[in-house]
């Protein structure tokens, strides 16, 4: 019986491939994935590996994604405050919100403001990039009335060498009277990068498009782009730069940074933003994610396809 094993293994074979044969019209597979998860959530994959993740169930404070997968596969984003844990609990590795929303808090963990997920939009699986669209709402708590309808685009491009472009479009717009985003430079954006990539803690460092460097000289300066890049494993250098499109209604704008790992995008800093009912304001912003600590010259490069990416129409636009 032994003897025939091969045999059977041979036959085996012959008929798998047979298999094969039998579907002439079989599609490729798309490289860039969006798979649907239990518990409210969304993973998007290259080639099956996760490179990051939408959670949006409604027992959070706001919709996030984390985790921010490098090319080292691990992740260059964290939950929390390494230091603070408590007090910054709503660091939630790249999260959208705003401090001052008609006056209501939308940064803090337990405050009135609240970010709760609607609606899928979509879902687009394709080997140039993967999509989700999500629909949103900003609520007062406190009053239970609704400030803000929310559209979230998220686009993720594969890069080379396992690097990776992550594109954020925002369209909201007032929902019950005028809106008013105040003077803060806490929002639209947050990414709170891994603890060992921190300039205190791990002797990262931060760039930024207008040749400055670190907290002392970053901190809420108008740039193009931000980038922290510092160690991910103890051979590895990784990082993200975060970017402000051209599109914005304030270009550039600046930058609130600091050297224990995080950097975000600001909107209305010294200069508020009022929306009357019903109007609109469309935002996007960028995350390169790659490895090193890249030139200015990679960055540039980076921030050029990104500048010159095209928004998906939504599904009742298209023909």
């Amino acid at each position: 019986m032994a003897r025939c094993l091969p045999i059977l293994f041979l036959l085996l074979a012959a008929s798998v491939a047979a298999a094969d044969e039998t579907l002439p019209g079989a599609k490729p597979v798309p490289r860039m994935q969006v798979l649907p998860l239990p518990h409210d959530q969304v993973s998007i994959t290259r080639d099956g590996v996760e490179l990051t993740r939408y959670h949006f169930a409604p027992d959070l404070e706001r919709p996030f994604l984390y985790p921010i997968m490098g090319p080292s596969g691990r992740s260059l984003t964290r939950m929390g405050h390494p230091h603070d844990p408590n007090g910054h609990s709503h660091h939630n590795s790249v999260w959208v919100t705003h401090h001052d929303v008609n006056g209501v808090d939308f940064w803090a963990d337990r405050s009135p403001g609240k970010i709760r997920h609607v609606r899928v939009g979509e879902f687009i699986d394709g080997d140039d990039q993967a999509v989700i669209r999500m629909h949103n709402v900003w609520v007062d708590t406190g009053s239970e009335k609704q400030l803000l309808d929310e559209t979230r685009t998220v686009t993720v491009i594969p890069w080379e060498d396992d690097q990776w472009l992550l594109a954020i479009d925002l369209v909201l717009t007032a929902k019950n009277g005028s809106v008013t985003f105040g003077d803060t430079p806490f929002g639209p954006l947050g990414v709170r990068m891994a603890k060992t990539i921190g300039v205190h803690d791990g002797g990262g460092t931060i760039r930024n498009s207008e040749a400055q460097v670190d907290e002392k000289e970053v901190f809420r300066q108008p740039a193009r782009w931000v980038d922290y890049s510092g160690p991910i494993t103890r051979d590895a250098h990784e990082g993200i730069t975060l970017m402000n499109h051209p599109d914005n209604p304030i270009f550039p704008s600046a930058f609130h940074v600091r050297n224990d790992g995080w950097m975000g995008a600001t909107m209305s800093y010294q200069k508020p933003v009022e929306l009357k009912q019903g109007e609109s304001i469309t935002l996007r912003y960028g995350l390169y994610v790659h490895a090193g600590v890249p030139t200015t010259e990679k960055i540039e490069q980076a921030f050029a396809v990104f500048r010159e990416l095209l928004l998906l129409p939504a599904p009742e636009n298209r023909r």
